[in-house]
């Protein structure tokens, strides 16, 4: 478990780790927590500043709730921080906020990793939540997001289950996930340069391999690396294969001999 305390300043709740190198922020998804990037925080704490802001996304009003305005919080706490130049890396919702975040600040993305990442497609609660009340589903639907349902720990369930039966919380998921499904960005994917990494969990239900795939091959500058017996999480499922892609592909952009050049995707296993 990571030991950095949370801070909270300037309106912003956060961890840190205070290394020296280049900050690497990593973004939660839409029912996601600190303790789903255990294995980075832990690998990467020494030689990068890892970084994980909480999303606010149970405190924004419903009314103006959206994947924007969390792109917008992501702006505000970069500033806030003073941080000149980031690696963006974002799980499912966090990845499409990193997305966006690219988009509108390609000076300050030194590098950007998704990973069961929304933006062109993912199925998960959908856009309602059925039978609320009902643990077993919960952990049934929590369980279903790994390939090991054994990493759906009885935490993790608890946590879902107190989300989608919080009846404000749960409306702010809906709002957010629909939000995600207006946002799709398979037009302005072309758009991104910075060098970009795609780790995805081959047997992944939410945003299927193919997702992964598609990205790659709209993101011209970016790398795919598939993870075998893997679900939605490679960071919490794999986490030493995934940590083991994650610091090949910092150490290849931090020296300047990243090159993607398109070359066909590598499986892990």
């Amino acid at each position: 478990m990571y030991d950095e305390v949370i801070k909270d300043e300037g309106g912003f709740r956060y961890i840190e780790t205070g290394g020296e190198g280049t900050p690497v922020i990593l973004l939660h998804g839409l029912l996601g927590a600190l303790s789903n990037f255990d294995g980075i925080i832990q690998h990467f704490r020494k030689t990068h500043n890892v970084v994980v802001p909480i999303l606010p996304l149970f405190e924004i009003s419903l009314r103006s709730l959206s994947v924007m305005k969390l792109v917008e919080y992501l702006e505000n706490f970069v500033e806030y921080k003073n941080y000149n130049e980031v690696h963006v890396l974002g799980n499912s919702l966090g990845g499409h906020i990193a997305q966006l975040y690219a988009l509108k600040h390609p000076e300050k993305v030194y590098s950007m990793i998704l990973t069961g990442s929304s933006g062109l497609f993912e199925s998960a609660m959908g856009t309602t939540f059925p039978k609320r009340g009902n643990y077993e589903y919960m952990k049934q639907k929590a369980e279903s997001v790994f390939y090991d349902p054994k990493v759906a720990t009885k935490e993790l369930v608890d946590q879902v289950y107190e989300t989608v039966n919080d009846l404000k919380k749960a409306m702010c998921v809906v709002a957010l996930a629909k939000s995600a499904v207006r946002h799709n960005l398979e037009d302005n994917l072309s758009d991104i340069k910075t060098p970009t990494l795609l780790v995805w969990g081959i047997q992944d239900g939410v945003t299927p391999l193919w997702v992964g795939e598609k990205f790659h091959e709209l993101i011209p500058n970016s790398e795919l690396v598939k993870v075998d017996k893997c679900g939605h999480a490679p960071m919490m499922e794999r986490p030493n294969l995934f940590n083991r892609a994650l610091e090949s592909f910092l150490e290849r952009v931090e020296s300047g001999t990243f090159s993607a050049d398109r070359k066909e995707p590598s499986t892990l296993s």
